[in-house]
């Protein structure tokens, strides 16, 4: 396992408006000593680096700067956010043709300068995006991470703590396969509080059509949330953020990600949201969940669909 320097560092590349999100978490919830910010347009970066460093006198103590690809060479984890935003009425897959080129470009720089971190990629579609990094960067798999479903499943367990009314810390369930249209949610092995969803909805006088109902919902509400305000950014920067604070504090905590299958689900070389355990050398191990029939079809049809997209734009990569 890779062991992490006393002095932790973080770059972030794409200081958009999930970039900007993610830099805000960082600095409240103080989980880095370091951080430096990339973008395309250098004065944003310079002034978020300044309007950031006025909130560290109320908060932990962090050295934040803009910076150029020379900072990645020691750093601890480089979290990319660089790309095209997604548009009102665009799929996330739609993003490809836009972003496949800016993300290898920057992965190519990142590399370049020594860089042996930890990637969180989380320009969409973060699974393809994530395969290109890795195709790319050269390196081995558990270093590329994915924020993959975290946000989806994060989203998930909202809905569902509204309908029990309970904390959305009491829910364990999963989103699973791609970052977008074809997700589905592991139902069959999630539980509140302990108590198999699947159970628990016959006490509630809950059919299993309510809960495909909050599925679909969860699907949909990035594109419900950018018609009414154009982009999103505060959950998926916050969930960007718990997974830079597992690698930081090598929790080996278990949280859903896009990790590079080999094997699991009896799947390989695909990107894929999946639980995992996540800790200072990046993914550890990857959680394999029971799935049943037609969750197992429903992976089919996520894996097949980025297969296909893969297929069609990262020849040569």
């Amino acid at each position: 396992m890779k062991m992490l320097s006393d002095h932790q560092k973080v770059v972030l590349i794409g200081d958009g408006a999930v970039g900007s999100a993610f830099a805000y978490a960082m600095v409240n919830q103080g989980l880095s000593e370091e951080l430096v910010i990339i973008n395309h347009t250098e004065s944003k970066a310079i002034g978020d680096a300044m309007d950031l460093e006025d909130a560290i006198p109320n908060l932990s103590p962090l050295r934040i700067d803009a910076g150029d690809y020379s900072a990645c060479k020691d750093a601890d984890i480089v979290v990319l956010c660089a790309g095209a935003p997604q548009k009102d009425g665009e799929t996330r897959l739609q993003l490809v043709t836009k972003n496949i080129k800016i993300v290898t470009d920057i992965t190519k720089k990142v590399v370049e300068t020594g860089f042996n971190g930890i990637f969180i990629v989380a320009a969409n579609p973060v699974d393809v995006m994530a395969y290109a990094v890795l195709k790319q960067s050269g390196f081995p798999s558990e270093q590329v991470i994915s924020s993959g479903t975290s946000l989806d499943t994060a989203r998930l367990k909202v809905a569902l703590a509204k309908r029990f009314n309970v904390d959305p810390q009491d829910i364990n369930v999963n989103i699973l396969g791609e970052h977008g249209d074809s997700e589905f949610a592991a139902y069959s092995s999630a539980n509140i509080s302990g108590i198999p969803l699947l159970s628990l909805i016959s006490q509630k006088g809950i059919n299993l059509q309510e809960l495909f109902d909050i599925e679909n919902q969860v699907r949909n509400k990035a594109y419900r949330i950018i018609s009414k305000k154009g982009a999103t950014y505060y959950g998926v920067a916050t969930a960007i953020a718990r997974i830079a604070k597992a690698i930081l504090r090598d929790e080996s905590a278990v949280l859903t990600v896009g990790c590079c299958l080999e094997g699991a689900y009896g799947y390989n070389d695909i990107y894929i949201g999946t639980p995992a355990v996540i800790g200072a050398g990046g993914i550890e191990s990857i959680i394999e969940l029971p799935l049943n029939v037609l969750e197992k079809n429903e992976m089919e049809t996520s894996v097949t669909t980025l297969k296909k997209v893969i297929s069609d734009a990262l020849l040569g990569i």
